[in-house]
């Protein structure tokens, strides 16, 4: 890991000590050297997704039922790929969803693909989680210019318990995480593209205060919105990331240009960068609206013809967006309204302490080496990384106050857009909420995880020693992480082992069970 640069440092002027002019201070803030072993980073990101997608393929076809939501979700992709749009087989016309469809869409693709079977409705979860694990694997790497520590955060993701078994079942929120994280390392693709930009336009001894770097098209921005539109388009609660999403924008380019010595970067930032932000935008809403490309085909979608339903003109175009618009009204509706009890439900100030998992599936009639047997597949993170994820947060943050780190201030605001809104929830009406829920934090918690590591490593500057000692603790953590995962292997997957086995692995006794 390099040394932790301060970047958003006081302003500070150009000085002569480096190429073209431009201080090594400023250099180093706006674009610190990514490492060299670029071809042996590819060879580590390969051989850490092709570990993840085993572990995530073996069994897979395991129960060959549907389990917990799939029999929702598995169900309406079939539909999907039939009518176009979620289907009533009773009525015989569209039925009312709670979630837009585009990550039934993508279930609905596997099963095109591998037959309407648990292979194929789980098919492309295991897809989109092996994804996942190279994106956290060189996000990490880019991150912290260290492959060791990309590899780490691609080791911690790939052994997950939560992110494991939600790349195994037939559901929206691996879908929904792996938008998420995309669009965010887009964000940071275009930071670093932003930063380049305006390091070339110092070497060039250009003057921040009389001109700009030729902006061109931010195509890592507009790559990001369309993905969080994408996520938005699985599910509502991507909403906080976008809102997230073009804040950091915002503020890193003024960050930029205050590193880069202009003498009012927010006003700046705010004048050269607003018609891109809403360019994004347009794309969040184009995008959204463009997955219900379905139900605007199909005569029969639920509410598709609301007004003519109604006895108000329809116009073309102006009349579909508004029974779309009311369509979104009832789905709104019926989320506030969701406060019916569940055996199953949990609040989010228990989800970082494992306070409620979810099982999927539970079967006691299966055949073992005793009486009695147990065979379930629990959704649970693995219990040692996610206890250390609370202490890890207090750290970075204590880290990001102290040396004003990017860095830290990225991990703890996207863990928290995937937790902190839904408190209001808790404390206003009580909704019914999971633990899955908090899996778009998911991959960010982990990069939580990383940075700590990363800072007990220290940089390359530390001391031979404290390298070492630094080393042998994250070596240590990962390997603690890999023998609970294995330990709770069985649970994870559904194998049948005894009930004491079983029990033995209710560490909390009621409360995950």
């Amino acid at each position: 890991m390099t040394e932790l640069t301060v970047e958003s440092a006081p302003d500070q002027a150009a000085t002569a000590d480096g190429p073209g002019g431009v201080g090594a201070d400023v250099r180093r803030r706006l674009h610190p050297p990514m490492p060299s072993d670029r071809l042996v980073s590819w060879l580590v990101t390969a051989g850490i997704a092709a570990i993840a997608a085993t572990l995530r393929l073996i069994g897979l076809g395991f129960p060959k039922t549907k389990i917990f939501d799939e029999i929702y979700y598995a169900t309406d992709a079939h539909h999907l790929v039939l009518h176009g749009v979620e289907w009533d087989d009773k009525t015989n016309s569209g039925s009312f969803i709670a979630h837009p469809p585009l990550g039934k869409w993508i279930i609905g693709l596997g099963e095109q693909i591998f037959g309407y079977n648990a292979i194929g409705w789980r098919i492309t979860s295991v897809v989109a989680g092996v994804i996942a694990v190279v994106l956290v694997i060189r996000l990490g790497r880019r991150m912290f210019r260290s492959t060791l520590l990309g590899a780490v955060a691609g080791l911690l993701m790939t052994l997950d318990g939560m992110a494991f078994v939600s790349s195994r079942v037939g559901l929206l929120d691996i879908f929904l995480m792996l938008f998420v994280l995309a669009g965010f390392a887009c964000a940071v693709m275009d930071r670093e593209q932003s930063r380049r930009r305006w390091l070339a336009f110092l070497d060039g001894g250009g003057d921040p205060e009389h001109g700009r770097p030729r902006h061109g098209i931010p195509w890592w921005r507009l790559s990001g919105a369309a993905l969080l539109g994408c996520g938005m388009a699985v599910k509502w609660s991507a909403l906080w990331y976008i809102v997230l999403f073009v804040v950091l924008i915002y503020v890193w380019e003024a960050h930029t240009r205050r590193s880069a010595g202009m003498r009012h970067p927010w006003r700046d930032a705010l004048l050269d960068e607003f018609g891109w932000l809403l360019a994004s935008l347009a794309i969040f809403t184009v995008v959204y609206v463009a997955s219900w490309a379905g139900w605007f085909a199909n005569d029969h979608s639920w509410d598709r013809h609301w007004l003519r339903d109604h006895d108000h003109p329809e116009p073309p175009l102006i009349g579909s967006l508004y029974n779309l618009f009311q369509y979104h009204r009832d789905i709104l509706a019926f989320h506030t309204g969701l406060t019916t009890k569940h055996d199953y439900q949990s609040w989010p100030m228990q989800w970082l302490t494992l306070g409620r998992p979810v099982a999927y599936y539970y079967n006691g009639d299966g055949l073992c080496a005793a009486s009695q047997c147990s065979a379930e597949i629990l959704l649970l993170g693995t219990p040692v990384l996610w206890w250390a994820f609370i202490p890890t947060l207090v750290a970075v943050a204590w880290w990001s106050i102290a040396k004003r780190d990017w860095r830290g201030w990225f991990v703890l605001l996207t863990s928290a857009a995937g937790i902190l809104p839904w408190v209001y929830y808790e404390f206003s009406d009580h909704r019914t909420m999971f633990y899955f829920y908090a899996l778009p934090s998911e991959p960010f918690l982990v990069l939580a995880v990383t940075m700590a590591l990363g800072m007990i490593m220290g940089g390359p500057r530390a001391r031979p020693e404290r390298r070492l000692g630094g080393t042998l603790v994250a070596g240590g953590f990962v390997a603690l992480v890999a023998l609970c995962f294995l330990y709770f292997y069985p649970i994870y997957v559904g194998e049948t082992i005894t009930y004491s086995q079983w029990y033995a692995r209710m560490w909390l006794g009621n409360k995950w069970i």
